[in-house]
């Protein structure tokens, strides 16, 4: 069934606004995935909560101009798929990098990280850094390190008089 011109218009701002929203932004070649792969790949981006979409090159193109891209799709080979995170820069590139290490036809084209484009090998540099989530952990631990080890000092203290104080007792009995 023919998507209706409302259709088309909605599906249009929607794709101008998630480019607007975006924190970071990936391109990548979808043509020749099977269904089932392509919707490993959709199951993947909402279980990382980033928006993926497939539009045409034209619809693209003018989506980008409208949000102040200057960037023309039809450079990229083949089909080309957008991954859109609103929360991460770093999410959509590791998404689908780890998506392409096991698809030989999902490749990158390169994204948009702070309104500018970036190629495909940059898109990879960042998708080897890690999210947001690990980068908190690492800081939780960070800090944590000096209080636990200041919590084991006080409590040895405590270990060595009452092994001490058992000893005395064991003696006595």
């Amino acid at each position: 069934m023919a998507k209706t011109k409302q259709t088309k218009e909605v599906s249009f701002q929607d794709l101008v606004t998630h480019l607007k929203s975006a924190k970071g932004v990936v391109f990548a070649n979808f043509q020749g995935l099977k269904v089932k792969e392509s919707e490993e790949l959709r199951r993947k981006c909402r279980e990382q909560n980033v928006y993926y979409v497939a539009t045409k090159k034209t619809l693209l193109r003018k989506a980008l101009s409208d949000a102040g891209f200057a960037i023309d799709p039809k450079t990229f080979s083949g089909g080309v798929a957008t991954i859109f995170g609103d929360e991460d820069e770093v999410t959509p590139a590791q998404v689908m990098a780890e998506f392409a290490k096991t698809h030989e036809v999902a490749t990158l084209f390169g994204g948009v990280l702070e309104g500018q484009f970036i190629d495909a090998t940059k898109v990879k540099a960042l998708a080897s850094l890690p999210s947001k989530q690990q980068l908190l952990g690492q800081l939780v631990r960070t800090f944590n390190g000096p209080v636990s080890g200041f919590v084991n000092v006080l409590a040895g203290n405590l270990r060595g008089l009452v092994t001490v104080l058992n000893g005395i007792k064991d003696a006595k009995v």
